[in-house]
């Protein structure tokens, strides 16, 4: 298991958005300014590095069916990358582990879900297949 990242949810991405790319000055990924979702990486160092994400706190809410409080006020997950997603689910859920979302593909690449810490912190595993063509 690997530190992917830290995913700020945000309520106003393109305020957040500019305040890590000119203000701190971190190297925005893909340069989506208006969201939903954006990663930062530091201006130097290794390109795979641990950094920090920004997702429209919205976004997270309607993905793991959570209307209203206290959805709308994560601020906050961390992400986890694990190799394989399904019997790590398990044996987690076997300790006690509830599972909110998934496993499930979040993009063609990637496969994620998602959990609580015992504080309601938001916990993001995260699978990622190679594509083969």
């Amino acid at each position: 298991m690997e530190l992917a990242h830290v995913r700020l949810l945000v309520t106003d991405f393109t305020a957040c958005y500019r305040f890590y790319a000119d203000v701190l000055g971190l190297k925005p990924r893909s340069g989506a300014t208006g969201g939903p979702y954006e990663r930062f990486s530091p201006a130097t160092g290794a390109a795979g590095a641990a950094g920090i994400a920004l997702q429209d706190r919205a976004a997270m809410a309607a993905l793991l069916d959570e209307t209203g409080e206290p959805a709308t006020g994560h601020r906050s997950l961390v992400v986890l990358r694990v190799d394989d997603l399904d019997d790590y689910c398990a044996r987690i859920a076997a300790r006690g582990a509830t599972l909110l979302h998934g496993p499930a593909p979040q993009t063609e690449r990637m496969r994620v879900a998602h959990l609580k810490d015992p504080e309601g912190n938001l916990v993001e595993l995260q699978e990622w297949r190679l594509l083969v063509g």
